[in-house]
Formats: C-alpha cells, sequence, structure tokens
C-alpha cells in the first residue's frame, strides 16, 4: 500500500466531508479515521493522487479491496464499481426503509452494494440505533 500523507489524506476527507464515500457513513459514527481508497488500486495502475483516492469506512474497503467490478445481482453482468470522482451517489443509489439499507438504482449500483457488502447485518442494526438518534441516513 502507497504511502499517503497526512495533508493528502486530510484533504481526500475533507472533501468527502468525513463520510465514506461508497455508503455514506459518517466517520463519526464508525469509531475510528476513514481510511483512504485508491479507486483504481495502484496493483492496476492507479496513482496516489488526489483524483484516485476516496474517503472510505474499514468495512467498505475491505469488501472493495482491489475489485474495480462486481456482479450485478439483476442482470448477472459483471459492471464497473461506482467511482465517486466521476460519478454522483444519488444517481445510482437510495436509502429504503427510513435508512437502514442502501439501494441501488442502477447497475452500477447494485453491483457495488452487492460487493461492498453495504446491507451487511453489522451495518444495520448499528443503522437502526442511528436512524433512532436522528443521526442517520445523512443528507
Amino acid at each position: 500500500m502507497p504511502f499517503v500523507s497526512k495533508a493528502l489524506r486530510q484533504q481526500v476527507t475533507e472533501r468527502a466531508s468525513y463520510c465514506c464515500e461508497y455508503c455514506k457513513t459518517q466517520e463519526r459514527l464508525i469509531g475510528m479515521p476513514l481510511v483512504i481508497d485508491h479507486i483504481l488500486p495502484t496493483s492496476l495502475g492507479g496513482g496516489n493522487v488526489l483524483n484516485n483516492l476516496a474517503a472510505a469506512c474499514y468495512r467498505c474497503n475491505e469488501f472493495k479491496g482491489a475489485r474495480t467490478c462486481g456482479r450485478d445481482p439483476l442482470s448477472g453482468k459483471t459492471i464497473d464499481l461506482f467511482h465517486p470522482r466521476i460519478q454522483l451517489w444519488v444517481d445510482h443509489f437510495i436509502w429504503t426503509d427510513e435508512g437502514f439499507y442502501v439501494k441501488g438504482k442502477t447497475d452500477v449500483g447494485r453491483a457495488t452494494v452487492e460487493t461492498l457488502r453495504m446491507n451487511n447485518a453489522y451495518v444495520t442494526e448499528s443503522r437502526k440505533i442511528w436512524i433512532a438518534e436522528d443521526w442517520h441516513p445523512p443528507l
């Protein structure tokens, strides 16, 4: 994993408003700092530059790993994952059930939700608490 300077890390997390750019979980709710994701992994030629970096919660980053594609559960096709530098979250995802679940609106959204396991049991249980406290879903 290439070194990301403290200044660059700060730029990335500030640009993301301290939220995971994939699942939109706020850093203050997860109890640890966001990590820096290389959207195009360095192992696949991605650079250690601002336009290739995204703020991610540890969970999304671990499930994404070096993946750039995932399977759309609706069509079964392999689809490029959501790219937070060139795509808008609201174009590909919505919150359902008062914010308990992230739902993909497009093949990109569905493949990303599936690959990053954005509705796993641990996070949906946490979202219930966050919703009860009016901390979630983010605006």
